[in-house]
């Protein structure tokens, strides 16, 4: 097996429309430390992050040679939930500790049947769609909602400033 051609040991929530290429990533796939990703480009990338981090949809990873590599949420199994009382439902889905993307008219989540049951008896309209997967993060806005598969931390891990 060949080697990684780049390597990327820094992350940023967003790039500054500079990127070089892409990888294309499910929920699942955008939570990593050390890892070899194959880009858009045919590109073999090793991200060799610090700590686990959580990538979101328009982040980049920063090779050492400084290029932008843009990471992008790819199309995955979702449900999508529309109510009439959508406030009440993702209340009740985030009682629940489940990662929820929330949109003025629908909320998407990751196929749980347990809780499309309960959102069934709620009232909620449930459906199978393939989506990009892009969750709200957690309480204080970075990184992943808390949910019951792990407990541990995910700081921002951000260094350079804002011109705004």
């Amino acid at each position: 097996m060949t080697a990684p051609q780049m390597i990327a040991q820094n992350y940023r929530d967003h790039g500054h429309g500079t990127a070089q290429d892409r990888v294309v990533l499910d929920y699942a796939g955008r939570f990593l430390r050390r890892k070899v990703l194959t880009t858009e480009g045919g590109e073999r990338l090793l991200v060799d992050l610090a700590q686990t981090t959580s990538l979101d949809h328009g982040g980049v990873l920063v090779t050492q040679t400084g290029d932008e590599i843009q990471v992008l949420a790819a199309p995955e199994p979702l449900l999508e939930i529309r109510a009439t009382d959508l406030t009440r439902i993702a209340w009740h889905i985030g009682n629940r500790h489940t990662p929820c993307q929330i949109e003025a008219d629908r909320l998407l989540i990751q196929h749980d049947h347990v809780i499309r049951d309960m959102l069934g008896l709620l009232g909620a309209e449930v459906s199978e769609v393939i989506a990009p997967f892009t969750p709200e993060g957690g309480a204080y806005g970075h990184g992943r909602t808390h949910s019951h598969d792990h407990g541990h931390s995910h700081g921002p891990s951000h260094e350079h400033s804002h011109d705004h």
